[in-house]
């Protein structure tokens, strides 16, 4: 079963519902692929170097036909090297998906379990596609899995500096232009003022 059937079939999110056999089936079929795709690039490369071997001191005709059989067992290394990165990306991912399930009572514990859980599916792949939990104790697989709402939480902080910077510049502008009192100003851009609306919308 691949990657996409495994995630096709589940709505919502998959770690609630996947279970760690069929994560570990999926594993060795990804595994087993992995590496027979991986014997095939490097046969065709042995195939290339007989081919080259076999143009020295050949006539001009010779090497003509032996560099159009290379040009076509180098393409062919290409769809096999592309087939190979996307296989290996899905096992990384499966893989992470089965620490993640095996850890699953300690990250109930830290409340971990539930950020994932709110994740979309599609951000949690990415995101697991991207790290590598393999070989690593508890405390650092929370770390790695803490990344992604740290990142979140700088994304708003960035935005919102932006913003704040925004309307200091305007601010200014205006003030300049004599167009708002600088009384004024220092009240619209007060931290006071925000969390007094903060309070009342809230």
């Amino acid at each position: 079963m691949a990657i996409g059937s495994l995630l096709d079939r589940i709505k919502g999110n998959p770690i609630e519902k996947l279970k760690p056999r069929e994560l570990r089936e999926e594993e060795i079929r990804l595994r087993t692929h992995c590496e027979r795709v991986r014997k095939e690039i490097d046969d065709n490369e042995k195939e290339k170097k007989k081919k080259f071997r076999d143009g020295v001191g050949a006539d001009l005709f010779k090497k003509k036909m032996l560099a159009q059989e290379m040009q076509s067992l180098d393409m062919e290394a290409k769809l096999k090297l592309r087939n190979f990165s996307t296989a290996n990306r899905q096992l990384r991912f499966i893989k992470n998906l089965l620490i993640v399930k095996n850890y699953e009572k300690q990250l109930r514990e830290k409340g971990m379990w539930k950020k994932l859980s709110s994740l979309p599916t599609e951000k949690l792949e990415t995101f697991l596609i991207r790290t590598s939990l393999d070989g690593k104790e508890f405390d650092e697989v929370l770390n790695e899995l803490n990344k992604p709402f740290e990142m979140d939480v700088a994304d708003i902080e960035r935005t919102e500096a932006g913003e704040d910077e925004k309307k200091l510049l305007d601010a200014w502008e205006k003030v300049e232009a004599g167009t708002l009192d600088p009384e004024k100003a220092e009240g619209i851009l007060s931290i006071d003022r925000k969390l007094k609306e903060k309070a009342e919308s809230d």
